[in-house]
């Protein structure tokens, strides 16, 4: 998990100095980077590519596609802090649906977590000038699928293989990205195609012991360290791109971290009831 942090930490950072890339050509990029690496992996492990459980495997690629383009959109647009920390309300909703999908019950205290977390991404919005209503809704839009994306992620545990389970990302991501593409296709120069090949090089790393994290232990001891990007994303913000935070966005930013972390802490510490 620590390796996936810093790896998307990095990757977050390539995104911010791409912002006349649009997010969709984006996503093709990192896909078609991904999709190479993936194959070649299962080809040396001997793989079936189309995996087992097709039907989780397609809607966590579909969901993936959905969370990374409206994150990337909204990295662009705002500090990466803020972006980061409104992306990572996905374990609320990561519980929520695991309740449907998983079967699993909820405490009556993860309630109160999730209003903690809820309020920190108010506080953000009023005082973050740059967060507007529209940044704002695809934030949580890309939380909302991530985290029906790792639902299907646990749910696949035991049928694929991670390499399998990263592959359809790509796999579903390439075409739709590459026609959608071509109504507001920008050809990158220069430096562009070298930063468009290591952030797809470091997706994939970080997706794979994502997923490799996920599928072996429980959530609730791996994916805190997940928020140890938001201390590395403020940092970047403030040496890299000269971004000034008010202190009430910082505690906003505070509360939704503490919020999303209890919640998982006790999760996975006591057996849960509703």
């Amino acid at each position: 998990m620590l390796i996936s942090v810093v790896c998307f930490s990095v990757m977050n950072l390539v995104v911010k100095y791409l912002p006349h890339i649009p997010a969709t050509e984006l996503v093709l990029f990192r896909s078609l980077v991904s999709v190479i690496l993936s194959l070649i992996m299962i080809r040396q492990k001997g793989l079936k590519p189309f995996g087992n459980n097709k039907l989780w495997l397609i809607i966590r690629g579909v969901a993936g596609v959905i969370a990374l383009t409206s994150f990337f959109y909204t990295l662009q647009k705002m500090p990466i802090g803020p972006a980061l920390t409104i992306q990572y309300l996905s374990p609320i909703f990561t519980a929520i649906f695991a309740v449907f999908i998983l079967q699993e019950r909820m405490r009556v205290v993860q309630w109160l977590y999730f209003l903690v977390a809820f309020a920190g991404i108010a506080l953000i919005k009023g005082f973050d000038k740059n967060t507007s209503m529209l940044l704002l809704g695809l934030g949580i839009v890309s939380a909302i699928f991530s985290g029906i994306a790792y639902n299907a992620i646990r749910k696949l545990k035991d049928s694929d293989h991670p390499i399998v389970v990263v592959f359809y990302f790509p796999l579903i991501a390439t075409p739709i990205m590459a026609v959608v593409s071509l109504f507001y296709w920008v050809t990158p120069v220069g430096i562009d195609w070298l930063l468009l090949i290591l952030m797809g090089v470091l997706t994939q790393i970080a997706q794979l012991n994502m997923t490799k994290a996920y599928q072996i232990a429980p959530v609730g001891k791996v994916a805190p360290l997940n928020y140890i990007g938001v201390l590395v994303a403020i940092g970047f913000d403030v040496s890299l791109f000269g971004v000034s935070y008010h202190i009430i966005t910082l505690v906003g930013i505070a509360m939704v971290v503490v919020g999303v972390v209890l919640n998982m802490l006790h999760k996975s510490s006591a057996k849960p009831i509703l």
